[in-house]
C-alpha cells in the first residue's frame, strides 16, 4: 500500500468530529486517508469535504479544507493519501 503525505492536521473540533487539514497536493472526495501522529491513528474515505464552509469535490496544495473524521485527531498529525 503506497501513500504519500499530502497534508497536516491544522485544527480540530471535537464537538463535531471535524478535522481542518493544510493541503500539500490535490485530495477528492472519494479517496482514501490515514492520518497518523503519536497518539492517533485512522484510516478512512474522504466522503466530503469543504473550503470555507462550501462544499467541494476536489482541493489542492495550499487549501485549508475541513473534513468530517471519525476519531480524534490532533494538530499536526501527519495526513496521507492512501
Amino acid at each position: 500500500m503506497e501513500e504519500k503525505q499530502i497534508g497536516t492536521v491544522d485544527h480540530f473540533f471535537g464537538n463535531i468530529s471535524v478535522s481542518m487539514i493544510k493541503l500539500t497536493d490535490v485530495l477528492k472526495v472519494g479517496d482514501k486517508i490515514r492520518i497518523k501522529g503519536s497518539a492517533s491513528e485512522l484510516v478512512q474515505d474522504v466522503t466530503s469535504m469543504q473550503i470555507d464552509r462550501v462544499p467541494t469535490q476536489e482541493a489542492k496544495a495550499g487549501d485549508l479544507i475541513s473534513i468530517k473524521v471519525e476519531k480524534k485527531v490532533r494538530k499536526d498529525d501527519a495526513v496521507y493519501k492512501v
